[in-house]
């Protein structure tokens, strides 16, 4: 294995601010959501956000497969050094404090790696449901699982919600970015699915044109759907508080199903983005909805 001295380590003095700066350069939504937490729990965040941006661009940013293949290698070796005690990339050091002060488990952090590692290998063009089940897990759930351990909670059904709702959260994605992905040679819709609407040979430069593809797409944003009810059936009313930054997330997420699922599934790609304001509306009447 591709030892941790062939990571790329950017030069910084100030491992919390590179963190931040990642954050920031993404243009997500994800950083509104996490103000309403307690400072070390938000820049605990904001540094597993930044090792799942930095992680995911070995995967999709780097077209040579061996050279991302060492640069995933290279992050596992630098996940194993954060957890023995000495990280040298300014994402896992400043993941260290929360990693030691929470117990934040390894395993989580190692499958999000193997979750990239099906983007980077190719195995994520027409998977078969259980595959992109798995997909889902690795690269969704994962975040979700880790995030509500930084959070805390007393309820043992709460990993239960985040496995959900990371699974709805990634399904979502999926829909929002087919058009998008496409454009990379990647269909992430499940063969299954495919097949019963006549798209199973679609190349990817023709998907967004094919008639089948609103039936696709409304097979799956009902498993995106039952995974958000399923999530709401395991949140306990005694956390709800506690969980109010992934309630917000969700409140994001949920919003641009609700619009694909009104149209019909012909908003697709860009058109189902939300404005500022919008986002901002949504997230106020979510943090309501908490309190």
């Amino acid at each position: 294995m591709v030892g941790a001295t062939d990571l790329v380590i950017p030069e910084t003095d100030d491992p919390k601010a590179y963190v931040a700066e990642v954050v920031r350069a993404s243009g997500s939504s994800f950083a509104k959501p996490m103000m309403v937490l307690p400072r070390a729990k938000r820049e605990a965040m904001l540094a597993l956000y930044a090792f799942c941006r930095e992680t995911d661009d070995v995967a999709d940013e780097i077209e040579d497969l061996d050279e991302s293949l060492r640069q995933l290698n290279a992050w596992r070796d630098e996940i194993e050094a954060l957890y023995a005690g000495h990280p040298r990339h300014p994402v896992a050091i400043a993941l260290a404090e929360p990693v030691e002060r929470l117990g934040l488990p390894k395993e989580y952090f190692v499958e999000l790696l193997n979750g990239f590692d099906m983007d980077r290998s190719g195995m994520m063009v027409r998977p078969e449901l259980a595959t992109l089940e798995l997909y889902c897990y690795r690269v969704a759930c994962c975040v979700g699982l880790i995030s509500v351990e930084i959070f805390e909670y007393k309820d043992s059904r709460i990993p239960e919600f985040a496995e959900h709702l990371g699974h709805a959260f990634q399904l979502t994605n999926i829909l929002r970015d087919i058009g998008e992905d496409a454009e990379r040679g990647r269909i992430y819709l499940p063969l299954e699915m495919l097949e019963r609407h006549g798209m199973a040979d679609v190349p990817p430069e023709e998907v967004m044109a094919h008639p089948g593809l609103r039936a696709v797409c409304a097979e799956i944003g009902a498993l995106a759907r039952r995974r958000f009810d399923q999530a709401s059936a395991s949140l306990p009313a005694s956390e709800v508080r506690n969980m109010r930054p992934a309630l917000l997330m969700r409140a994001i997420y949920e919003s641009y199903l609700v619009r694909m699922e009104e149209s019909g599934w012909h908003l697709l790609g860009d058109s189902v983005r939300l404005g500022k304001a919008a986002k901002i509306w949504t997230l106020l009447r979510a943090y309501i909805a908490t309190l």
